[in-house]
């Protein structure tokens, strides 16, 4: 459905969906043997199981049925990169679960209690937001690493969450202002939320959606622009 072959050069990790919200074991191989070719980093993206939603869509499920499906869809990635020679290297949420999750702290923590039974060296992806103190503390109980992430293509709210994506302006499609964006929290400056508030955000990866053509289609000069402001 994505464009992986076309993206893959030019990426650094790869959130490779387990077969709840997208995907089937066939794809999952296929996009690991893709990204071991290009020296890509393979990250778990679990969801609801919501196949027809694309796992947009919240759904009432208990913190310990949360732990089990992220823990289902881990090994299930895990498996097919073993049988690849390499290993799932961080764990990221998706869509409605990535997002309930900052809202409902019991999510969060059953997420994290996945991650941690998995293996405590395994990295959890989370949004970066206007204050990620407590979800710092929390990683810090179960011993985990978290990378905090900025989306190239999305708009954000005062507090740094992602604009719900049914409101006018939520996902971005202008090239220019996706790579603006991108540049823009590359180099640590703030954004400007939805209100028009200044937005300051602490951030160690950058995230572009792969169902996005517009944002698909600037990859390849994020690439070259991101490396251009690397130290020499």
């Amino acid at each position: 459905m994505g464009l992986d072959a076309e993206v893959m050069p030019y990426v650094d990790c790869a959130n490779i969906a387990c077969g709840f919200h997208a995907s089937d074991p066939s794809t999952m191989r296929r996009t690991v043997q893709l990204a071991v070719q290009h020296g890509v980093r393979i990250g778990a993206h679990p969801a609801y199981p919501d196949l027809v939603g694309f796992g947009r869509r919240s759904m009432a499920c208990s913190p310990a049925e949360v732990e089990d499906m992220v823990l289902y869809q881990l090994g299930a990635l895990d498996a097919i990169c073993r049988a690849e020679g390499t290993r799932v290297a961080y764990l990221k949420p998706h869509g409605a679960l990535y997002n309930d999750m900052l809202r409902q702290p019991v999510l969060l923590r059953a997420v994290m209690q996945a991650c941690a039974a998995f293996g405590r060296d395994l990295p959890l992806m989370l949004l970066a937001q206007r204050d990620n103190s407590a979800a710092q503390a929390m990683a810090a109980e179960f011993g985990l690493t978290l990378w905090l992430e900025a989306f190239a293509d999305r708009s954000y709210t005062p507090e740094g969450l992602l604009t719900p994506r049914q409101d006018p302006g939520a996902v971005l499609h202008d090239p220019e202002q996706i790579l603006d964006q991108a540049l823009t929290l590359a180099r640590g400056e703030p954004l400007r939320a939805s209100d028009g508030s200044a937005l300051s955000l602490a951030v160690d990866t950058l995230c572009v959606h792969g169902d996005n053509p517009q944002s698909v289609a600037v990859v390849r000069r994020l690439r070259h622009a991101l490396d251009s402001l690397q130290p020499a």
